[in-house]
């Protein structure tokens, strides 16, 4: 996905231990997926929120209050909104979910390779457009799990004004 196609000038902002992440969404994409993190991130949810599953060379994993992999907001589940001509590559954001694919509810992940296998399975919500380094120095995981033992927080989330 290039950042031509972000069409949105809606910013969300992910202030890490390592720097300070800028995510363009793309409401063109997942309409009801980025209203859900707008209203998340207006509501204070992800702040304190770690990254949970960080796989080296895949993704990393955050926005579950539990940081178990299982948690997610007091929202209802999300309908699918995949789409069938971008793509899962390097900075790209997308929704987490259960096999289901109408699970997703408040966890995401950017990539940090791109990955194929993904394409047209997962909503896709926004692209990393500035602060990549910063989600390259998120602490991994272990195991093909990528459950990691001390994660790191997000300080704090807000949509760039």
């Amino acid at each position: 996905m290039s950042d031509t196609n972000a069409t949105s000038n809606e910013k969300m902002v992910l202030e890490i231990p390592e720097g300070k992440v800028v995510i363009a969404l793309r409401p063109d994409l997942a309409p009801k997926h980025v209203e859900r993190l707008k209203t998340l991130v207006n509501e204070g949810f992800y702040n304190g929120v770690k990254f949970h599953r960080v796989i080296e060379g895949f993704m990393a994993q955050g926005g579950d209050p539990t940081g178990t992999g299982s948690g997610g907001s007091s929202y209802p589940d999300l309908p699918a909104e995949f789409s069938k001509d971008e793509h899962f590559e390097r900075g790209t954001v997308g929704m987490a979910r259960t096999m289901n694919p109408h699970s997703a509810n408040s966890q995401f992940f950017i990539m940090f390779a791109p990955c194929p296998s993904l394409d047209g399975q997962y909503t896709i919500v926004g692209q990393v457009v500035s602060g990549m380094e910063a989600v390259d120095k998120i602490k991994r995981g272990s195991g093909p799990s990528g459950m990691v033992k001390d994660p790191d927080a997000i300080i704090r989330a807000y949509m760039e004004p």
